[in-house]
């Protein structure tokens, strides 16, 4: 693995960021969590690469016993801290490949934002050993659209940008991984948005993997970029990213 590429480590110096920064995921997920795969306030989940907690907040705020599995030190921590409050909250030093959770534990596995790092031959007997008979595996993408000026800007600056590693996309994950992975999948798409001031777009930027941070030699280039960007097309202060929700859902082929 090239130096910079490690997925437990490349999001360390980003976590602050991402925790303040990414957007949530819409309540309407539970809702169809619960009317199509008999999800319930009583269902016990693993989410499995729960970074800061975003997404397994949501998941506690309804009442569910959440185990955040997560590599990455620094944004278990945050999510520690985040969610202390949530008795229903189990904080795991664990991978996709290994959550070192008991057999058949788990009726629920998601993974929001993550599933895209994970070593998928690795992972899915993982899965099959935790998940209980007829429990599903979630997986979650806030998929960012490319629909405005403002977005059409940003994505070209994420282009032209140099990075200082490697960026992973989700996008990359294709129909015929998602059926290889999951069997026959259930899909469904929800609209999600969010509204940053110039502070929040610079924080935005800041908590992905691949951005330089401040000292990085092309961090100045970049924001002195995304400020010209911003001014722009901003509206009283503020501009708007616009994301599909996207949500796959299967019972392990």
């Amino acid at each position: 693995m090239a130096e910079g590429f490690d997925p437990e480590e490349r999001f360390s110096e980003h976590a602050a960021y991402y925790a303040k920064n990414r957007p949530r995921y819409p309540v309407e997920i539970l809702r169809y969590l619960e009317s199509e795969l008999s999800f319930s306030c009583v269902s016990t989940v693993a989410d499995v690469g729960s970074g800061t907690g975003i997404f397994s907040e949501m998941l506690l705020k309804n009442g569910n016993t959440v185990f955040g599995i997560e590599p990455n030190q620094e944004m278990r921590k945050i999510a520690e801290a985040i969610l202390s409050t949530y008795p229903n909250f189990r904080s795991i030093n664990g991978t996709a490949e290994s959550t070192t959770l008991p057999d058949q534990s788990v009726d629920f596995i998601t993974a929001a934002q993550s599933f895209h790092w994970f070593d998928l031959p690795r992972t899915k007997p993982e899965f099959r050993r935790i998940l209980r008979q007829n429990g599903w595996v979630v997986l979650v993408w806030n998929t960012r659209r490319t629909s405005t000026p403002f977005l059409q800007a940003y994505e070209q600056l994420l282009s032209e940008a140099p990075i200082v590693s490697r960026r992973v996309r989700h996008e990359d994950i294709n129909e015929q991984t998602l059926r290889s992975f999951l069997g026959k999948f259930r899909e469904v798409k929800l609209w999600n948005y969010q509204d940053l001031d110039y502070q929040g777009l610079v924080g935005r930027l800041l908590s992905a993997s691949y951005a330089p941070l401040p000292g990085d030699p092309y961090y100045a280039d970049v924001i002195a970029k995304l400020r010209e960007i911003f001014e722009r097309h901003e509206i009283e202060g503020l501009v708007r990213f616009e994301h599909v929700t996207e949500l796959f859902a299967g019972q392990l082929s």
